[in-house]
């Protein structure tokens, strides 16, 4: 494992329509592989919400991603300041990708988590018919992903996307691990255990409209809330918290 990083962020992915199943699940076998090294893997949610496919006959459905959608990556979807002037709190950025997956069936780390969204009868939820509600949910967590500055040779530039957000919370995590070596403790992993159990070491994204979908026909995606949502996951780590929790994991 000395060869190797503890943290991979990626900011890469596909429709899932476009891979064959066979390819995603032998894709998915290297991901198990890498967690049982204990080794982090990040995915960006995307940038198109819920994503939208249109058939032949005219009839939409949602287009989750991979390997956003796999379970065995931690996925990162996007917010964004309330206010361009101030950055008193955040909402959930519409472009956030997020949703549910057409072939990966839920994990049982994050089943009771996602009922409760679903379950939730002060959310008005897009018609099932457009997603599989019993399948792999993301994102997990989320970040800033709208007006994030970064610098590239000497050059101050504006970027956005959930490709922002992701090594934005890879950082966060590679601190946190370095806290556990301090303390002779092993590296966090496979995240996504972790964050289901301490979904308080969030900030709770509760603001927002519902992420982008079909909108050549007028169809939005799924709405923030309380709690996970498939737009902002549980949230934005709080990193006081966050490096707490991973004191007190195991």
């Amino acid at each position: 494992n000395e060869t190797i990083p503890y943290i991979f962020s990626v900011s890469y992915g596909d429709h899932e329509r476009s891979l064959s199943p066979e390819y995603m699940k032998r894709i998915n076998l290297e991901f198990m592989k890498i967690g049982l090294r204990g080794v982090s893997v990040l995915f960006a949610s995307g940038d198109d919400g819920a994503g939208c496919h249109r058939f032949d006959d005219d009839s939409y459905t949602f287009e989750p991603d991979f390997p956003s959608s796999s379970p065995y990556v931690t996925t990162v979807g996007g917010t964004m300041f309330t206010s361009i002037f101030t950055d008193v709190n955040e909402k959930g950025n519409d472009i956030s990708g997020g949703g549910f997956s057409n072939i990966f069936s839920m994990p049982k780390y994050q089943m009771e988590t996602v009922a409760g969204y679903l379950n939730d009868s002060t959310i008005q939820l897009p018609d099932s018919k457009y997603y599989n509600s019993s399948n792999r949910a993301y994102p997990d967590v989320s970040a800033m992903s709208d007006d994030f500055w970064i610098i590239i040779n000497r050059l101050l530039m504006n970027v956005a996307g959930t490709s922002a957000a992701t090594p934005t919370v890879a950082g966060m995590i590679a601190l946190a691990n370095d806290a556990r070596l301090d303390a002779g403790k092993p590296v966090l992993g496979f995240l996504n255990p972790f964050i289901y159990q301490n979904p308080g070491i969030f900030f709770d994204v509760t603001l927002g409209p519902p992420s982008q979908a079909c909108w050549l026909n007028d169809l939005e995606g799924y709405p923030v809330s309380k709690g996970w949502d498939p737009v902002t996951g549980f949230g934005t780590p709080d990193y006081r918290r966050l490096i707490q929790a991973a004191m007190q994991y195991y």
